[in-house]
């Protein structure tokens, strides 16, 4: 072993003492002043379209009056001129997108001073896709009642059936509509029942639509109330009202006429309710149980293969999608989604075998082979996409971009047909399978020229 001399091993250690001496010292500036041992403040996005280039309005809430706050994307501080707090704690600010901005979802750390604290806030910038493709389709629009919600054709009569309602609890107004197809005109329309106890006229509001042509049924979900309803397609008589709480936050329902069940989706829980399309009784309720560690499924829209006896959805609060056998009413395969936050909309084509999931929160739609389970193309369709249909004549998938105003269409290699206008606040895609797609949105109120209509769109014939 090599020995060195003494005093080598003293000059050595004359240089480390320099160079320690010579470091920055926390010790010179209070930098850990005392926190803020009651942070509550929050700050987020109010614009509803963030893309490069715009402008967003942050607002805060929950602050110390007079603390200030910095936004900053890595090193770089997107307020030049700290927010300040007013005497409620609350403040809002405007701050330009660059140009050269990149679409994702940005961690932006917030930094409050005074006393201190920090955070991680989250940013959501969109892709911008321009209107294409028009004339590739043939569109017929008609205006409908406010607060259009989703769609569903029943063969058997050749007719759409069509939910809206308006506002928030307590709903007063809400109508399920019975629509001709080809003229887009109401046939018929009737009110859901009042809801016994109250006196401020508040009714069965209806969002979700299922059409059962065994039965001559549709049924609908009152997902304000938590239960379902179902009424005659013939008349819209309503043949049963669900008590309160019969589906926990009812979203979505369709039925299996095959097999003489209907499902629907408990969003916010982690299960689908079956029921009796004859007796109208629960038959179960299917646990949908996250691969993820201490995550919760919560399942959305749902897609149902009646052929091969499978349905499908995806969660709103996991980047999973489940398929289920409708024989066994259980889960058959979990699916891992990359790049999947804040799913929603759900299609299924079964020529290719695969999956359509669409997500809010990362702006794409996802084609995911279900044999597996990998992600074959991943497309952004634009702002904020909430629900998808797909149709087998054409190969097409549809999807309405609630942020952006926008229809995507896209074909099996995922490339993007068209970007057509959807109008204000797109809501809901659904197919007839005899090459159509019906497209409800919603207004900004009753005033809004753009909104709620319904859209029929149907490929040019060559």
């Amino acid at each position: 072993m090599l020995r060195l001399p003494n005093r080598y091993h003293l000059s050595c250690l004359a240089a480390v003492s320099v160079a320690m001496w010579a470091l920055p010292s926390l010790a010179t500036a209070q930098v850990f002043d005392a926190p803020d041992p009651n942070f509550n403040g929050s700050v987020r996005p109010a614009t509803p379209l963030i893309v490069a280039g715009s402008d967003v309005e942050f607002v805060g809430r929950g602050f110390t009056p007079g603390q200030t706050v910095t936004l900053s994307r890595g090193d770089t501080v997107l307020n030049a001129t700290p927010y300040v707090a007013d005497d409620e704690g609350n403040f809002s600010g405007t701050i330009t997108i660059p140009d050269d901005a990149v679409p994702g979802r940005h961690p932006l750390v917030l930094t409050a001073n005074t006393p201190y604290a920090a955070s991680i806030i989250d940013l959501k910038i969109s892709p911008q896709i321009p209107l294409s493709g028009e004339e590739l389709f043939d569109i017929s629009v008609a205006a409908l009642p406010q607060g259009l919600y989703q769609t569903a054709y029943s063969a058997s009569s050749d007719t759409l059936f069509v939910t809206s309602a308006v506002g928030r609890p307590p709903v007063t107004q809400s109508a399920l509509l019975k629509v001709a197809p080809d003229t887009l005109e109401v046939i018929a329309q009737v009110t859901p029942e009042a809801i016994p106890g109250y006196e401020d006229n508040r009714v069965f509001a209806v969002y979700g639509v299922g059409v059962d042509d065994t039965n001559g049924n549709v049924w609908v979900t009152n997902t304000r109330e938590d239960t379902i309803a179902i009424y005659r397609q013939s008349d819209l008589s309503l043949v049963k009202q669900f008590d309160i709480g019969t589906v926990p936050h009812s979203r979505d329902v369709i039925i299996d006429s095959q097999r003489g069940k209907a499902y629907v989706s408990a969003t916010g829980e982690n299960y689908i309710t079956v029921l009796d399309t004859a007796s109208y009784e629960i038959i179960t309720n299917i646990e949908i149980a996250s691969q993820l560690r201490g995550e919760r499924f919560v399942p959305m829209s749902l897609e149902l293969d009646e052929a091969s006896g499978r349905l499908f959805t995806t969660s709103l609060n996991t980047p999973e999608a489940v398929v289920i056998d409708t024989e066994s009413d259980s889960v058959e395969q979990v699916i891992r989604l990359a790049n999947a936050h804040r799913a929603s909309g759900v299609a299924f084509d079964a020529e290719s075998e695969r999956l359509l999931v669409v997500s809010q929160g990362s702006d794409n739609l996802l084609y995911v082979d279900l044999a597996s389970g990998e992600i074959v193309h991943d497309v952004p369709v634009g702002a904020g996409p909430l629900n998808v249909a797909f149709d087998n004549e054409s190969g097409l998938a549809y999807v309405s971009n609630r942020a952006s105003g926008t229809l995507a269409v896209l074909d099996r290699s995922g490339e993007l047909v068209a970007n057509l206008d959807g109008g204000t606040y797109p809501n809901h895609v659904h197919e007839d399978n005899q090459g159509n797609i019906f497209a409800v949105n919603k207004s900004r109120g009753e005033d809004d020229p753009q909104g709620d209509h319904i859209r029929r769109i149907r490929p040019v014939s060559e």
